[in-house]
């Protein structure tokens, strides 16, 4: 305590001064400011050290951001923008760069389902608002493959995640009836799911289960993708996380179980996520289970 009153009030008395009047010997003072040092550059080595671990650990694709939320889930009390510097300045690491999306050309509408979303990305509920779409993945001979993945806005869970050799009706079908058998006691006829207007949407075959089950189909307006926003980051969080930093060499394999282990257990479990306050979609989830 004497040693924390000389640090604030030394400008004031000196430090000489407060030392005879505390009968404290110089050389314990200063040797308290040189161990204050040394456990200083002791925990700062090992917060960097950490850092490298976990900027290391996932390829390198997390910001100063998301390795501030690991930190802190082990215990550490630091800043957002000390993080930042010990990435940035000190230690060099920096997040690998995401790709810019390429211009869209807005087509004139053409709706089949009215787009009820609106662009409102926030759920007051888990299984009332999810979103879904395909994308495209490649293996290293260049042949294609398509995922389909439906995500619940409530809290960015991946519900269900699909990927195959063709993009078709049954395919989006599929990911819908997993989805829905993987939520025991969902109401379906509480539920909006929101999509492009491709024809596997579109498709009799999709609109008619969707009818069975009373779902209540909306759509993003042709040409604007962006009505579709949190599908659009979640494909590009699996593909710069994930697709581009390794190679595919077959299917069934390789690539599926990876994009499924990314999706349920990386992306639902440990990835924290913004749109949560930088916690996991599980652990938003579970807040909203128990309330």
């Amino acid at each position: 305590m004497a040693y924390r009153f000389i640090e604030q009030n030394k400008n004031e008395f000196g430090v000489r001064w407060l030392l005879r009047r505390l009968n404290i010997y110089p050389n314990a003072y200063y040797n308290y400011l040189k161990g204050r040092k040394n456990n200083y550059y002791k925990q700062k080595k090992n917060v960097k050290n950490e850092i490298e671990k976990i900027y290391h650990a996932h390829g390198g694709v997390d910001g100063y951001r998301e390795v501030h939320a690991y930190l802190t889930r082990q215990g550490h009390k630091i800043s957002r923008p000390t993080v930042h510097r010990y990435m940035n300045k000190e230690l060099g690491l920096f997040s690998v760069s995401r790709r810019r999306k390429p211009n869209y050309e807005y087509g004139a509408p053409h709706k089949v389902f009215e787009n009820k979303l609106n662009q409102d990305f926030s759920a007051s509920e888990i299984n009332r608002k999810w979103c879904t779409d395909f994308t495209y993945l490649y293996l290293t001979d260049g042949s294609v493959r398509y995922n389909c993945t439906i995500i619940d806005l409530y809290d960015r869970s991946v519900i269900a995640s699909i990927t195959d050799k063709h993009i078709t009706a049954d395919l989006a079908k599929r990911t819908l009836q997993r989805a829905v058998d993987s939520q025991p006691g969902i109401n379906t006829a509480k539920l909006l799911l929101h999509s492009d207007q491709g024809s596997q949407y579109t498709s009799k075959e999709f609109t008619s289960y969707c009818e069975s089950l009373g779902i209540t189909q909306s759509m993003s307006r042709a040409g604007y993708p962006y009505d579709n926003a949190p599908m659009e980051r979640y494909f590009n969080t699996l593909k710069n996380d994930l697709i581009y930093n390794y190679y595919y060499h077959s299917d069934c394999g390789e690539l599926y179980p990876a994009v499924e282990q990314f999706a349920y257990v990386y992306y639902n479990h440990v990835r924290p996520h913004s749109y949560n306050n930088y916690k996991t979609p599980f652990e938003a989830r579970c807040t909203s289970v128990q309330h």
